[in-house]
Protein backbone atom coordinates (compact mmCIF):
# COMPACT_ATOMS: atom_id res chain seq x y z
CA UNK A 1 0.00 0.00 0.00
CA UNK A 2 2.91 2.18 0.70
CA UNK A 3 4.38 1.78 -2.65
CA UNK A 4 0.78 2.81 -4.18
CA UNK A 5 0.15 5.37 -2.00
CA UNK A 6 3.99 6.90 -3.18
CA UNK A 7 3.26 7.06 -6.78
CA UNK A 8 1.82 10.19 -8.61
CA UNK A 9 -1.40 11.07 -7.79
CA UNK A 10 -2.29 12.26 -11.08
CA UNK A 11 -2.27 8.46 -12.00
CA UNK A 12 -4.10 7.51 -8.78
CA UNK A 13 -6.91 10.18 -10.00
CA UNK A 14 -7.24 8.54 -13.26
CA UNK A 15 -7.21 5.29 -12.13
CA UNK A 16 -10.00 5.64 -9.57
CA UNK A 17 -12.26 8.41 -11.47
CA UNK A 18 -12.30 7.41 -14.87
CA UNK A 19 -10.95 3.94 -15.27
CA UNK A 20 -7.63 4.40 -16.62
CA UNK A 21 -5.74 1.35 -17.98
CA UNK A 22 -2.38 0.23 -17.13
CA UNK A 23 -0.97 1.65 -20.01
CA UNK A 24 -1.71 5.08 -19.19
CA UNK A 25 -1.37 4.84 -15.46
CA UNK A 26 2.29 3.38 -16.63
CA UNK A 27 3.29 6.05 -18.69
CA UNK A 28 2.09 8.47 -16.19
CA UNK A 29 4.71 6.79 -13.66
CA UNK A 30 6.25 3.47 -14.83
CA UNK A 31 6.29 2.55 -10.83
CA UNK A 32 3.09 1.44 -11.29
CA UNK A 33 2.67 -2.03 -12.87
CA UNK A 34 -0.31 -4.20 -12.93
CA UNK A 35 -0.29 -5.65 -9.07
CA UNK A 36 -0.73 -1.92 -8.41
CA UNK A 37 -3.47 -1.06 -10.86
CA UNK A 38 -5.06 -4.51 -9.52
CA UNK A 39 -4.31 -3.32 -5.82
CA UNK A 40 -5.94 0.28 -6.63
CA UNK A 41 -9.04 -1.55 -8.29
CA UNK A 42 -9.86 -3.40 -4.70
CA UNK A 43 -9.17 -0.39 -2.96
CA UNK A 44 -12.14 1.29 -5.47
CA UNK A 45 -14.56 -1.36 -4.25
CA UNK A 46 -14.12 -1.44 -0.94
CA UNK A 47 -14.85 2.25 -1.14
CA UNK A 48 -17.60 1.36 -2.69
CA UNK A 49 -18.62 -1.37 -0.67
CA UNK A 50 -18.38 0.08 2.59
CA UNK A 51 -20.25 2.96 1.43
CA UNK A 52 -23.33 0.66 0.66
CA UNK A 53 -22.93 -0.72 4.19
CA UNK A 54 -22.50 2.36 5.82
CA UNK A 55 -25.85 4.34 3.87
CA UNK A 56 -28.25 1.39 3.65
CA UNK A 57 -27.56 -1.41 6.33
CA UNK A 58 -29.32 -0.26 9.89
CA UNK A 59 -27.46 -1.66 13.00
CA UNK A 60 -29.79 -4.52 13.69
CA UNK A 61 -28.95 -6.19 9.92
CA UNK A 62 -31.65 -4.28 8.02
CA UNK A 63 -30.84 -3.09 4.37
CA UNK A 64 -33.60 -0.93 3.91
CA UNK A 65 -34.56 0.12 0.79
CA UNK A 66 -34.66 3.68 1.62
CA UNK A 67 -35.95 5.16 -2.10
CA UNK A 68 -38.33 2.57 -2.43
CA UNK A 69 -40.79 2.66 0.92
CA UNK A 70 -37.96 1.86 3.64
CA UNK A 71 -39.09 -1.40 3.01
CA UNK A 72 -36.60 -4.94 3.22
CA UNK A 73 -36.45 -7.24 1.01
CA UNK A 74 -34.28 -10.96 0.70
CA UNK A 75 -32.93 -9.41 -2.18
CA UNK A 76 -31.32 -6.61 -0.54
CA UNK A 77 -30.30 -8.60 2.85
CA UNK A 78 -28.40 -10.85 0.47
CA UNK A 79 -26.44 -7.98 -1.24
CA UNK A 80 -25.42 -6.96 2.12
CA UNK A 81 -24.09 -10.41 2.78
CA UNK A 82 -21.56 -10.67 -0.45
CA UNK A 83 -20.46 -7.06 0.23
CA UNK A 84 -20.23 -7.81 3.11
CA UNK A 85 -18.24 -11.31 3.52
CA UNK A 86 -16.44 -9.52 0.02
CA UNK A 87 -14.73 -6.81 2.49
CA UNK A 88 -14.21 -9.27 5.35
CA UNK A 89 -16.51 -7.83 7.81
CA UNK A 90 -17.59 -10.63 9.90
CA UNK A 91 -19.60 -8.29 12.84
CA UNK A 92 -21.66 -6.67 9.97
CA UNK A 93 -22.09 -9.93 8.08
CA UNK A 94 -23.59 -11.72 11.52
CA UNK A 95 -25.87 -8.66 12.18
CA UNK A 96 -27.53 -8.85 8.68
CA UNK A 97 -27.79 -12.76 8.73
CA UNK A 98 -29.12 -12.92 12.39
CA UNK A 99 -31.81 -10.37 11.19
CA UNK A 100 -32.64 -12.45 7.63
CA UNK A 101 -33.14 -15.46 9.31
CA UNK A 102 -34.82 -14.69 12.12
CA UNK A 103 -37.46 -12.11 10.02
CA UNK A 104 -37.68 -13.80 6.53
CA UNK A 105 -36.42 -17.87 7.02
CA UNK A 106 -39.62 -19.64 6.37
CA UNK A 107 -40.39 -23.30 7.73
CA UNK A 108 -39.30 -24.68 4.38
CA UNK A 109 -35.72 -22.69 4.88
CA UNK A 110 -36.23 -20.64 2.16
CA UNK A 111 -36.74 -16.89 2.46
CA UNK A 112 -39.95 -14.80 2.30
CA UNK A 113 -39.33 -11.90 0.04
CA UNK A 114 -40.45 -8.77 1.49
CA UNK A 115 -40.79 -7.55 5.31
CA UNK A 116 -42.21 -4.24 5.68
CA UNK A 117 -44.03 -2.33 9.60
CA UNK A 118 -42.84 -5.41 11.86
CA UNK A 119 -43.84 -7.68 9.52
CA UNK A 120 -43.63 -10.17 6.64
CA UNK A 121 -45.71 -8.69 3.16
CA UNK A 122 -44.53 -10.87 0.70
CA UNK A 123 -44.90 -14.37 1.79
CA UNK A 124 -43.13 -15.96 -1.52
CA UNK A 125 -39.46 -16.97 -2.25
CA UNK A 126 -37.41 -15.10 -4.77
CA UNK A 127 -34.83 -17.27 -5.89
CA UNK A 128 -32.06 -14.86 -6.47
CA UNK A 129 -31.77 -13.87 -3.17
CA UNK A 130 -31.80 -17.34 -1.95
CA UNK A 131 -29.31 -18.03 -4.08
CA UNK A 132 -27.17 -15.05 -2.83
CA UNK A 133 -27.52 -15.88 0.50
CA UNK A 134 -26.10 -19.32 0.14
CA UNK A 135 -23.43 -18.21 -1.64
CA UNK A 136 -22.30 -15.87 0.77
CA UNK A 137 -22.73 -18.19 3.83
CA UNK A 138 -20.95 -20.69 2.32
CA UNK A 139 -18.11 -18.59 1.50
CA UNK A 140 -18.55 -16.48 5.09
CA UNK A 141 -18.11 -20.13 6.99
CA UNK A 142 -14.54 -20.64 4.85
CA UNK A 143 -13.25 -17.06 5.20
CA UNK A 144 -14.49 -16.47 9.40
CA UNK A 145 -14.29 -19.81 9.83
CA UNK A 146 -17.13 -20.25 10.69
CA UNK A 147 -18.78 -23.66 10.40
CA UNK A 148 -22.24 -22.51 11.50
CA UNK A 149 -22.78 -20.31 8.90
CA UNK A 150 -21.40 -22.70 6.37
CA UNK A 151 -23.79 -25.29 7.80
CA UNK A 152 -26.42 -22.56 7.07
CA UNK A 153 -25.84 -22.14 3.70
CA UNK A 154 -25.43 -25.83 3.00
CA UNK A 155 -29.38 -25.84 4.48
CA UNK A 156 -30.11 -23.06 2.28
CA UNK A 157 -29.00 -24.58 -0.61
CA UNK A 158 -30.80 -27.82 0.06
CA UNK A 159 -33.80 -25.87 -0.07
CA UNK A 160 -32.82 -23.92 -3.09
CA UNK A 161 -32.40 -27.12 -5.14
CA UNK A 162 -35.90 -28.95 -3.12
CA UNK A 163 -37.94 -26.11 -3.81
CA UNK A 164 -37.05 -23.69 -6.77
CA UNK A 165 -35.39 -25.69 -9.29
CA UNK A 166 -36.50 -28.68 -11.29
CA UNK A 167 -35.44 -30.74 -14.42
CA UNK A 168 -36.10 -29.86 -17.57
CA UNK A 169 -35.24 -31.65 -21.23
CA UNK A 170 -35.44 -33.77 -23.74
CA UNK A 171 -33.53 -37.77 -24.32
CA UNK A 172 -31.74 -36.35 -27.29
CA UNK A 173 -27.93 -36.00 -26.66
CA UNK A 174 -27.14 -32.36 -25.38
CA UNK A 175 -25.51 -30.01 -27.99
CA UNK A 176 -22.02 -28.12 -27.11
CA UNK A 177 -23.29 -25.76 -24.61
CA UNK A 178 -21.17 -22.51 -25.93
CA UNK A 179 -23.97 -22.45 -28.87
CA UNK A 180 -27.56 -22.00 -29.03
CA UNK A 181 -29.07 -24.97 -28.51
CA UNK A 182 -32.21 -24.65 -30.63
CA UNK A 183 -35.61 -25.01 -29.65
CA UNK A 184 -35.19 -26.86 -26.21
CA UNK A 185 -32.79 -27.98 -23.86
CA UNK A 186 -31.03 -31.49 -25.19
CA UNK A 187 -30.67 -34.13 -22.50
CA UNK A 188 -31.20 -33.90 -19.02
CA UNK A 189 -30.94 -30.43 -16.98
CA UNK A 190 -31.94 -28.58 -14.42
CA UNK A 191 -33.27 -25.12 -13.98
CA UNK A 192 -33.78 -22.38 -11.45
CA UNK A 193 -37.41 -21.02 -11.40
CA UNK A 194 -38.79 -17.65 -10.01
CA UNK A 195 -39.48 -18.78 -6.38
CA UNK A 196 -41.29 -21.47 -5.05
CA UNK A 197 -44.31 -19.85 -6.51
CA UNK A 198 -42.99 -20.83 -9.79
CA UNK A 199 -43.16 -24.77 -10.07
CA UNK A 200 -46.01 -25.17 -12.74
CA UNK A 201 -45.14 -25.58 -16.19
CA UNK A 202 -44.97 -23.11 -17.90
CA UNK A 203 -42.10 -22.49 -15.72
CA UNK A 204 -41.35 -18.51 -15.03
CA UNK A 205 -37.73 -18.05 -14.51
CA UNK A 206 -35.99 -14.58 -13.87
CA UNK A 207 -32.58 -14.87 -16.26
CA UNK A 208 -30.94 -12.40 -14.17
CA UNK A 209 -31.08 -14.27 -10.99
CA UNK A 210 -28.90 -16.73 -13.16
CA UNK A 211 -25.54 -16.99 -10.76
CA UNK A 212 -23.05 -19.68 -12.26
CA UNK A 213 -20.07 -18.74 -9.33
CA UNK A 214 -23.17 -18.76 -6.35
CA UNK A 215 -23.52 -22.95 -8.22
CA UNK A 216 -20.17 -23.30 -8.66
CA UNK A 217 -19.72 -22.37 -4.55
CA UNK A 218 -22.61 -24.20 -3.49
CA UNK A 219 -21.21 -26.97 -5.73
CA UNK A 220 -17.84 -26.99 -3.68
CA UNK A 221 -19.71 -27.01 0.05
CA UNK A 222 -21.85 -29.83 -1.12
CA UNK A 223 -20.63 -32.17 -3.58
CA UNK A 224 -24.16 -31.80 -4.78
CA UNK A 225 -23.94 -32.16 -8.77
CA UNK A 226 -27.37 -30.59 -9.30
CA UNK A 227 -25.19 -27.33 -9.52
CA UNK A 228 -23.47 -27.96 -12.19
CA UNK A 229 -26.54 -29.42 -13.98
CA UNK A 230 -28.47 -25.91 -13.33
CA UNK A 231 -25.01 -24.09 -14.47
CA UNK A 232 -25.00 -25.84 -17.88
CA UNK A 233 -28.89 -25.45 -18.40
CA UNK A 234 -29.16 -21.95 -18.01
CA UNK A 235 -26.13 -20.91 -20.48
CA UNK A 236 -28.06 -23.01 -23.02
CA UNK A 237 -31.35 -21.11 -21.92
CA UNK A 238 -29.69 -17.61 -21.54
CA UNK A 239 -28.21 -18.55 -25.77
CA UNK A 240 -31.62 -19.57 -26.39
CA UNK A 241 -33.11 -16.38 -25.15
CA UNK A 242 -30.72 -14.11 -26.65
CA UNK A 243 -31.32 -16.00 -29.86
CA UNK A 244 -34.61 -14.64 -30.13
CA UNK A 245 -33.33 -11.13 -30.48
CA UNK A 246 -30.62 -9.65 -29.16
CA UNK A 247 -31.03 -9.25 -25.46
CA UNK A 248 -32.41 -11.58 -22.99
CA UNK A 249 -35.54 -10.77 -20.99
CA UNK A 250 -36.33 -9.50 -17.26
CA UNK A 251 -38.66 -12.50 -17.22
CA UNK A 252 -39.27 -15.32 -19.68
CA UNK A 253 -41.25 -19.07 -19.60
CA UNK A 254 -39.59 -22.37 -19.95
CA UNK A 255 -41.45 -25.71 -21.08
CA UNK A 256 -40.94 -29.07 -19.86
CA UNK A 257 -39.13 -29.71 -22.84
CA UNK A 258 -36.75 -26.74 -22.02
CA UNK A 259 -37.80 -24.54 -24.91
CA UNK A 260 -37.64 -21.05 -22.96
CA UNK A 261 -39.74 -17.70 -24.23
CA UNK A 262 -39.61 -13.96 -23.86
CA UNK A 263 -42.66 -12.95 -21.27
CA UNK A 264 -43.39 -9.86 -19.14
CA UNK A 265 -43.58 -10.02 -15.52
CA UNK A 266 -46.23 -11.88 -13.78
CA UNK A 267 -47.75 -8.71 -12.55
CA UNK A 268 -48.13 -7.38 -16.22
CA UNK A 269 -45.81 -4.98 -17.99
CA UNK A 270 -43.22 -4.79 -21.34
CA UNK A 271 -41.14 -7.61 -22.51
CA UNK A 272 -38.23 -6.30 -22.07
CA UNK A 273 -34.18 -6.23 -21.37
CA UNK A 274 -34.19 -3.77 -18.03
CA UNK A 275 -32.93 -3.70 -14.60
CA UNK A 276 -33.84 -7.31 -13.81
CA UNK A 277 -32.22 -8.69 -17.01
CA UNK A 278 -29.32 -6.29 -17.17
CA UNK A 279 -27.72 -8.46 -13.90
CA UNK A 280 -27.49 -11.62 -16.36
CA UNK A 281 -24.06 -10.44 -18.18
CA UNK A 282 -23.01 -9.35 -14.70
CA UNK A 283 -23.42 -13.03 -13.22
CA UNK A 284 -21.79 -14.44 -16.12
CA UNK A 285 -18.87 -12.27 -16.61
CA UNK A 286 -17.89 -13.17 -13.17
CA UNK A 287 -18.51 -16.62 -14.24
CA UNK A 288 -15.46 -19.00 -13.88
CA UNK A 289 -16.11 -20.65 -16.64
CA UNK A 290 -14.94 -18.84 -20.34
CA UNK A 291 -18.63 -20.25 -22.27
CA UNK A 292 -20.48 -18.23 -19.56
CA UNK A 293 -18.22 -14.95 -20.02
CA UNK A 294 -18.34 -15.40 -24.09
CA UNK A 295 -22.67 -15.23 -23.45
CA UNK A 296 -21.92 -11.98 -21.61
CA UNK A 297 -19.52 -10.27 -24.25
CA UNK A 298 -22.05 -11.41 -26.82
CA UNK A 299 -24.27 -8.43 -25.88
CA UNK A 300 -21.29 -6.00 -26.05
CA UNK A 301 -22.30 -4.83 -29.47
CA UNK A 302 -25.80 -3.31 -27.72
CA UNK A 303 -24.77 -2.27 -24.95
CA UNK A 304 -21.58 -0.27 -25.45
CA UNK A 305 -23.31 1.70 -28.46
CA UNK A 306 -23.08 5.40 -27.95
CA UNK A 307 -26.13 6.88 -26.05
CA UNK A 308 -27.58 7.09 -22.94
CA UNK A 309 -27.32 4.57 -20.68
CA UNK A 310 -30.96 3.70 -21.16
CA UNK A 311 -32.47 1.41 -17.73
CA UNK A 312 -34.91 -0.17 -20.29
CA UNK A 313 -34.90 -1.73 -23.91
CA UNK A 314 -36.50 -3.68 -26.34
CA UNK A 315 -34.84 -6.90 -26.54
CA UNK A 316 -33.68 -5.96 -30.10
CA UNK A 317 -31.70 -3.29 -28.51
CA UNK A 318 -33.36 0.03 -29.18
CA UNK A 319 -33.73 1.87 -25.90
CA UNK A 320 -37.43 2.28 -24.67
CA UNK A 321 -36.83 4.99 -22.05
CA UNK A 322 -34.24 7.92 -21.63
CA UNK A 323 -33.94 7.47 -17.95
CA UNK A 324 -30.23 6.63 -17.03
CA UNK A 325 -29.85 3.55 -14.89
CA UNK A 326 -26.34 2.85 -13.22
CA UNK A 327 -27.26 -0.78 -13.13
CA UNK A 328 -27.41 -0.30 -17.35
CA UNK A 329 -23.97 0.95 -17.20
CA UNK A 330 -22.48 -2.37 -15.10
CA UNK A 331 -24.19 -4.23 -17.65
CA UNK A 332 -22.40 -2.74 -20.02
CA UNK A 333 -18.80 -3.31 -18.11
CA UNK A 334 -19.86 -6.19 -17.48
CA UNK A 335 -19.82 -7.50 -21.44
CA UNK A 336 -16.53 -5.62 -21.50
CA UNK A 337 -15.56 -7.84 -19.10
CA UNK A 338 -16.88 -10.96 -20.76
CA UNK A 339 -15.15 -9.71 -23.97
CA UNK A 340 -11.76 -9.21 -22.75
CA UNK A 341 -11.33 -5.74 -22.30
CA UNK A 342 -11.21 -5.06 -18.66
CA UNK A 343 -10.43 -1.33 -18.65
CA UNK A 344 -13.20 -0.80 -20.46
CA UNK A 345 -14.72 -2.44 -18.19
CA UNK A 346 -13.58 0.12 -15.49
CA UNK A 347 -14.36 2.79 -17.47
CA UNK A 348 -18.15 1.85 -17.57
CA UNK A 349 -17.97 0.90 -13.35
CA UNK A 350 -16.74 4.31 -13.24
CA UNK A 351 -19.21 6.05 -15.14
CA UNK A 352 -21.77 3.72 -13.42
CA UNK A 353 -20.34 5.28 -9.80
CA UNK A 354 -21.05 9.20 -11.00
CA UNK A 355 -24.41 8.34 -12.13
CA UNK A 356 -25.54 6.62 -8.33
CA UNK A 357 -23.46 9.94 -6.66
CA UNK A 358 -26.02 12.15 -8.83
CA UNK A 359 -28.79 10.39 -8.09
CA UNK A 360 -28.89 8.11 -5.00
CA UNK A 361 -30.59 4.95 -4.94
CA UNK A 362 -30.54 1.38 -3.31
CA UNK A 363 -30.32 -0.57 -6.40
CA UNK A 364 -27.52 1.57 -7.94
CA UNK A 365 -25.26 1.86 -5.22
CA UNK A 366 -25.72 -2.32 -4.40
CA UNK A 367 -24.71 -2.94 -7.96
CA UNK A 368 -21.85 -0.38 -8.52
CA UNK A 369 -20.53 -2.57 -5.40
CA UNK A 370 -21.23 -5.67 -6.59
CA UNK A 371 -20.24 -4.78 -9.99
CA UNK A 372 -16.48 -3.74 -8.57
CA UNK A 373 -16.46 -6.77 -6.74
CA UNK A 374 -17.68 -9.00 -8.98
CA UNK A 375 -15.93 -7.87 -12.25
CA UNK A 376 -12.15 -6.21 -11.16
CA UNK A 377 -11.60 -7.76 -7.70
CA UNK A 378 -11.34 -11.74 -6.83
CA UNK A 379 -12.98 -10.31 -2.59
CA UNK A 380 -15.49 -13.23 -3.89
CA UNK A 381 -12.94 -15.33 -3.84
CA UNK A 382 -10.74 -16.80 -7.15
CA UNK A 383 -11.57 -19.42 -9.60
CA UNK A 384 -9.54 -22.51 -9.36
CA UNK A 385 -6.09 -22.55 -11.05
CA UNK A 386 -7.98 -26.06 -12.70
CA UNK A 387 -10.96 -23.66 -14.45
CA UNK A 388 -8.34 -20.92 -15.62
CA UNK A 389 -6.38 -23.51 -17.65
CA UNK A 390 -9.15 -24.69 -19.29
CA UNK A 391 -10.96 -21.41 -19.57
Amino acid sequence: MNRRLGAAMTALVLVLTVGAGWRIANAIDPRLDPADIAGLREDTARIAAQKFLDEYVEPDGRVVRRDEGADVVSEGQAYGMLIAVAVGDEARFRSIWTWTKTRLRRSDGLLAWRWVDDKITGANSAADADLDAARALVLAGRRFHAPDLTKDGRRLGVAILGIETLAVGTGATPPADVDPAGAWVAGSGRMLVGGNWAMTAPYVVNPGYFSPRAERELFEASADRRWTEISRTQRVIGWQLMGTGLLPPDWATVDEAGHAAPTGPVSGGPVQFGLDAARLPIRFAESCNREDRALAGAMRPVLTSPGRASASRNLDGSPTSDWEHPVALVAAAATEQGAGNPDGAVERLDAAARLEQQSPTYYGAAWVALGRIMLTTSLLGECPATVHAES
